[in-house]
């Protein structure tokens, strides 16, 4: 186990797109950074989950996928030279007598900061699974609850379960290259971006795709770990198969905030309660950003994130520079330091 001991200005634990921007926003302001995160590459759930997502909801991108979006999100923040430690989880934080904090992780890193900003969206995740008979025999190559690359379903027949944006998205990428695409929904709203839904609706009316509401998941067909079809129910119990090769079930994540439940913050329903402006936490020096945070009208979207993470660096910056005005400038007017 490593016993180096880095001292730095900001921990910031979460490599996803808030905790990526959150190095650029305290680099702009001369803070230094180390980034923790559990999975072995950058990005979070954006290229653990989802890599080829398009995101319609980014400032000037109409539409990036995902894994761009991180790949642009990293170059940014590249010439601040944050230092990652990737492939280890954050286990403990205990303050040091010089009122700063002492950052451990499962792997035996040691780093000590003057702030810790969470940006570790909500915790570990993992997909909520449809309650079928036999699912695990099918998981991995038949049932998927999430798509890393649109061609591997070129040319299939795809069930698509859920009401969300996910189930949305991928039904609107999927319809362009599967030989056929069900939409299962147990209900003809669904919870997804309204103009997303239009153009579902669209592909439906042009025969593109094939709305199965209101129907719910009741089971599934095949021999060896093959998936031949999925069998559907209405609330009445009248039921039918669809010829499948394979599943797709969008029904959220499960969330488990794991050591950071007991690192004594204020926690709503494992989220974190921060104050607002700063995104602080009820502990002094720990600062929460993006999906794992709350307070009175928070959105959960990414573009919300980001300001979290200004707000952040801002809050941090007289802890890490006493007595330092800090003079905002614009970064078209100040540039970005080390930049070419």
């Amino acid at each position: 186990m490593s016993q180096t001991l880095h001292r730095t200005d900001v921990v910031i634990v979460g490599a996803g797109p808030v905790g990526l921007f959150a190095v650029f926003e305290c680099g702009m302001l001369k803070m230094r950074c180390h980034v923790v995160d559990a999975l072995d590459m950058v990005g979070g759930q954006c290229t653990a989950l989802y890599p080829e997502k398009p995101i319609y909801d980014i400032p000037a991108h109409p539409s990036i996928e995902a894994a761009d979006l991180i790949d642009r999100l990293a170059e940014q923040a590249a010439p601040f030279a944050p230092t990652y430690h990737l492939g280890q989880q954050v286990v403990k934080l205990t303050r040091t007598d010089e009122g700063r904090w002492l950052v451990e992780t499962s792997i035996g890193t040691r780093i000590d900061a003057q702030a810790v900003i969470l940006a570790a969206g909500a915790g570990a995740f993992g997909p909520n699974r449809p309650p079928l008979e036999g699912l695990e025999q099918y998981e991995g190559h038949g049932v998927h609850y999430m798509v890393r690359r649109r061609q591997d379903f070129a040319g299939k027949r795809v069930v698509i379960a859920g009401g969300g944006d996910s189930a949305v998205d991928w039904t609107l990428s999927l319809a362009d290259v599967a030989e056929k695409v069900y939409v299962v929904h147990r209900r003809p709203k669904f919870r997804a971006a309204p103009e997303s839904v239009a153009r579902m609706d669209a592909l439906a009316r042009e025969g593109r795709i094939e709305m199965v509401v209101p129907y719910q998941l009741s089971g599934l067909d095949g021999t060896d770990g093959t998936l031949s079809a999925v069998r559907v129910a209405t609330l009445d119990g009248e039921e039918k198969a669809l010829p499948a090769d394979a599943l797709l079930a969008f029904f959220g994540l499960s969330m488990n905030l794991g050591p950071i439940a007991d690192w004594g913050l204020n926690l709503e329903r494992s989220h974190i309660a921060v104050s607002q402006p700063g995104c602080a936490t009820n502990t002094p020096g720990i600062f929460a950003i993006g999906d794992i945070a709350t307070y009175p009208g928070k959105l959960k979207l990414i573009l919300c994130g980001f300001a979290e993470a200004a707000q952040a660096a801002h809050a941090i910056h007289p802890m890490v520079h006493p007595g330092e005005a800090l003079h905002f400038e614009y970064s078209t007017s100040k540039g970005v330091p080390g930049a070419a």
